[in-house]
């Protein structure tokens, strides 16, 4: 099936051979649904911390910042804006002139809210001699939407997200991406006053991101007394996916090539484990606010920190403690309560088990990556959400599920779906290092039966994707996961380009 040419396309993305007979067999087999006991709520797996207990996390998480630990923020930045202005660009092919849908009557209406307004008012007028005022009285608004998203003016439908000025100060617009160096000064400035960002982004922007960092972060470095360390890296062209025909044959383009496809956001797992931190926090590029707004974020994303440094302190003891081999039978047994009340692992066969086995069941579950989850209330915004599901060593545990992942035929499965009352905002922080100090392999922790397919076209020809396991679903799935229930208001995604109209991104 691949010939001499295909062996040397392959090895020269770093993908093996047998790497890619195991995504052609993927094609022909599919991937299994999985298979969930319950959705998680607040009653069964999501901690809901009151007033009174948050202290005891906060301070815990300050003294772990005053210790010479390594904390990253970790932001996936490399999708692009098209999707955003998805509606202005209907409008732009429509066979109507002028704002016809609630849509385009609200972004026309607001226009002068938006914090790119005024950039937009300049590239309209050296474009056309008239500012976007002139533009609308004179009914040319398809004018004022090609200067906003086409190369001539401000080309926003063809940048990232975190290139684009979500918000208006007194004194400046700031884009999404600096919006992230605002927010790591405010929880994960360590005792130095160091605070360490690294974005993943597509390789046509990469350097768009660097010409901004230069030109904004001393400012943003005085303005919160911090020094910043800011890295960026690209998907890795080794974890791109081989494209199929409809019956599963390698599609070829026109040149008789391979055709590879980006995996999707959880080829950033590699990207993640190239990282050198103790604690990662993880959240999109468009999960910003303006400073105004920022209170609530700031508190949970310490509060969620703080659960996590406090609950991997208790795992390294009890680590520490199975290796000395001076554990008595009272001790396993407030491990396995620890492991099953607070971690919310179970597994139905323990009681069969002898203290040694037992013991090395209790490591296996305790060493590997742990991660935090900030969940919101479901309010009918599209996420993951968070069940209790079955493992393949027959365990039960916390997952972050897509819909795609469960079996929509069965009705019971679809109740539980249906039932969920949270959903995951993308809102992590997470521990990669061991009890020893040592890096997790995060590879390794992939649940490979997690992807799906999808089905795209190229030239005309239709043709099936393979997406890999999710970054905060399949990809993170033999971590340790612990929910806990944060507010709305720290969940205020830009999916369109009239999100930016909502309170919380105007000041």
């Amino acid at each position: 099936m691949l010939n001499a040419k295909d062996l040397s396309q392959i090895a020269e993305r770093g993908i093996s051979e047998e790497k890619i007979n195991e995504q052609l067999a993927c094609f022909e087999k599919g991937f299994p649904f999985l298979e969930i006991e319950a959705s998680a709520s607040v009653d069964k797996g999501i901690m809901s911390i009151p007033q009174e207990k948050q202290k005891e996390y906060l301070l815990a998480w300050d003294a772990y910042l005053a210790k010479d630990r390594r904390v990253l923020k970790f932001v996936p930045a490399s999708g692009a804006a098209s999707r955003m202005f998805k509606g202005l660009f209907s409008f732009l092919s429509a066979e109507y002139d002028v704002p016809t849908t609630d849509f385009e009557r609200k972004f026309f209406a607001d226009i002068h809210k938006f914090a790119f307004y005024t950039a937009l008012d300049k590239v309209c007028q050296r474009n056309t001699g008239k500012d976007v005022a002139a533009l609308i009285a004179c009914k040319e608004y398809k004018q004022v939407v090609s200067n906003l998203l086409e190369k001539h003016g401000l080309n926003y439908g063809n940048l990232p997200k975190g290139l684009l000025l979500f918000h208006t100060y007194p004194d400046a617009f700031r884009t999404a991406m600096e919006e992230h160096l605002a927010e790591g000064a405010m929880y994960a400035k360590n005792n130095l006053g160091k605070v360490n960002i690294h974005f993943t982004v597509s390789p046509e922007h990469k350097a768009l991101f660097e010409e901004l960092v230069k030109e904004k972060v001393s400012s943003y470095e005085n303005k919160f007394s911090v020094i910043y360390d800011i890295s960026f890296s690209v998907q890795k062209a080794s974890t791109d996916t081989i494209a199929v025909n409809m019956d599963n044959t390698p599609f070829r383009d026109k040149e008789g090539n391979l055709f590879f496809r980006p995996g999707g956001h959880g080829a950033l797992i590699e990207n993640l484990n190239d990282m050198d931190a103790d604690v990662v926090f993880i959240k999109n590029i468009d999960n910003v606010v303006p400073d105004s707004f920022k209170f609530s974020t700031i508190i949970y994303k310490k509060l969620i920190a703080g659960v996590l440094v406090s609950l991997q302190e208790r795992i390294f003891n009890y680590l520490n403690l199975i290796d000395t081999g001076k554990y008595s039978h009272a001790q396993i047994e407030e491990m396995i309560h620890f492991v099953q009340d607070e971690l919310c692992i179970r597994k139905s066969d323990i009681k069969y088990m002898e203290d040694a086995e037992l013991v090395l069941y209790i490591k296996s579950k305790l060493n590997r990556p742990l991660r935090v989850c900030g969940l919101v209330k479901n309010v009918g915004e599209p996420g993951g959400g968070p069940f209790l599901a079955v493992n393949q060593d027959g365990s039960v545990s916390l997952q972050i599920l897509e819909s795609s992942q469960i079996d929509m035929n069965d009705p019971a499965k679809k109740a539980l779906f249906d039932k969920g009352t949270h959903f995951n905002p993308v809102d992590l922080v997470c521990a990669v290092k061991n009890y020893k100090g040592e890096k997790f392999n995060l590879p390794d922790y992939v649940d490979k039966n997690t992807g799906f397919i999808s089905y795209k076209s190229k030239d005309g020809k239709e043709l099936k994707a393979l997406e890999l396991p999710g970054l905060w679903n399949g990809a993170m799935s033999d971590w340790t996961t612990v929910f806990v229930e944060v507010p709305i208001e720290t969940f205020n995604p830009v999916k369109t380009v009239n999100d930016l109209l909502r309170k919380e991104h105007q000041q």
